[in-house]
């Protein structure tokens, strides 16, 4: 049987698909995709408007987007957990205060119960508190799956107990104190001038990225060709490659743009014996080290949702729990299994928000449960089940935060700001209702 490319048929009636239809099919691209990146865009030119005070505006920097990419790390990190659950009509409000206990133990791990036993500033310190933080949330994620799964209590009632129990726990861990400072080397998964891989570095995960885009095109056809589905034509493979490459290189440029601090330059200078030369020392930041572990999260649990037998079971729990249980899926095992994934989630995103800080309490991540929910909802997935994706899940918490950080540097007040986060959450799920009504 011969391969041909996929065309696009005309419609009924004898009607011919406009080019922007044919592109879309022929490329294969979401187009509930392309409608948040063009929302992203909207919100990011709007708010660069609003933002000029008699001169350029300040939101469309390399400064202040380097700055939105790690204050999203936190919550992307947990949107991608998220996906999975709601995918399975289920629902976790316990994720931000599950972030404030991972930060608090793994904070007292570091300045009082590990450096008895393995000696203050030991190297690796930080790595034993930050793997027990992240244990500490998949077992508490655990936990509340066991109970969902196994004592059919239902998952907001599980999780809205949680919300307050685990920020109890936080609390009664610290007495409500702050501890700081952390160790340093843990505080550089933070970001920061030192908490990022440099312009070399960046233009290695750039090649690096670029590398695997062209790789998962070519490998994409070749799976194409060997099943025997149809093919994308081929000037739609290079569209995608050039497209894909583009926003790679397009973003190296951007994060390489944004220079060290001056203050922190002279002191570099002045450490290393460096001249700075009169028109001074330019020393790009690159990618932040958040940032990284977004985009290493972001790509794995992608493998897993599309690539693993994991990740099938999940959608087809979502799609019919009663129909994917009758075909011999262990629904509550893997209700258990995707709870304990957020955890660890939440752990992860844990070890990011306290480092960026260096500091834990109990406080950290209030409110980060709507965010994160949020996120997952304006990605696109249905809170009525079996659909979602990864990287829209990021594209969400993008979203989101964009729309804070862009509030705040306009001069809105904490309140107006959760007036427009609870209206934007309203309107993705009613916007969800629509393309699902639309499908039927």
């Amino acid at each position: 049987m011969s391969q041909t490319p996929s065309t696009p048929s005309p419609k009924a009636g004898g009607q011919t698909p406009n080019v922007f239809s044919r592109f879309m099919r022929a490329t294969e691209i979401d187009p509930r995709m392309l409608g948040m990146v063009a929302a992203l865009m909207l919100i990011w030119v709007g708010f660069h408007v609003f933002s000029m005070d008699g001169g350029a505006g300040t939101f469309l920097t390399p400064r202040n987007l380097w700055n939105l990419s790690v204050q999203t790390a936190s919550v992307g990190i947990m949107a991608t957990g998220m996906v999975l659950v709601i995918i399975t009509r289920h629902i976790d409000l316990s994720v931000g205060s599950i972030l404030g206990l991972c930060a608090v133990v793994m904070g007292v791990l570091q300045t009082q119960i590990l450096p008895e036993f393995m000696g203050l500033g030991h190297p690796l310190l930080w790595v034993v508190a930050a793997l027990l933080g992240m244990l500490t949330g998949a077992i508490i994620g655990a936990l509340q799956g066991a109970i969902i799964a196994f004592g059919n209590v239902p998952a907001f009632i599980v999780t809205l107990g949680g919300l307050l129990v685990w920020r109890g726990v936080a609390y009664l861990m610290t007495s409500g104190k702050t501890i700081s400072p952390l160790d340093p080397t843990f505080t550089l998964l933070g970001g920061g001038p030192n908490g990022a891989v440099g312009a070399t570095g960046s233009w290695i995960v750039g090649v690096i990225a670029c590398i695997g885009i062209i790789w998962m095109l070519i490998h994409g056809r070749q799976q194409r060709r060997a099943f025997e589905f149809p093919l994308r034509p081929k000037w739609a493979e290079y569209v995608l490659g050039l497209m894909g490459c583009g926003v790679v290189i397009g973003t190296v440029l951007l994060v390489n743009a944004y220079p060290w601090p001056r203050g922190i330059i002279r002191r570099y200078a002045e450490a290393n014996n460096i001249e700075i030369p009169a028109e001074g020392l330019f020393i790009s930041h690159g990618f932040a080290l958040p940032v990284l572990i977004l985009a290493g999260v972001t790509i794995v649990m992608t493998i897993m949702m599309t690539r693993t037998r994991f990740g099938r079971y999940v959608f087809a729990i979502g799609g019919n729990p009663d129909a994917a249980a009758l075909a011999g899926i262990n629904t509550r095992w893997m209700t258990v299994k995707i709870f304990a994934l957020m955890g660890f989630l939440c752990g992860l995103s844990a070890v990011v928000a306290s480092a960026r800080l260096n500091s834990a309490t109990n406080s950290l991540g209030t409110l980060d449960e709507l965010y994160v929910i949020a996120a997952a909802v304006i990605g696109g997935t249905s809170l009525a089940g079996g659909v979602g994706t990864i990287y829209g899940a990021v594209l969400g918490a993008f979203v989101m935060q964009s729309l804070q950080a862009g509030m705040v540097l306009v001069g809105f007040d904490s309140a107006m700001q959760q007036i427009v986060v609870g209206l934007v959450l309203v309107v993705a799920v009613y916007l969800d209702t629509l393309y699902r009504r639309n499908l039927k």
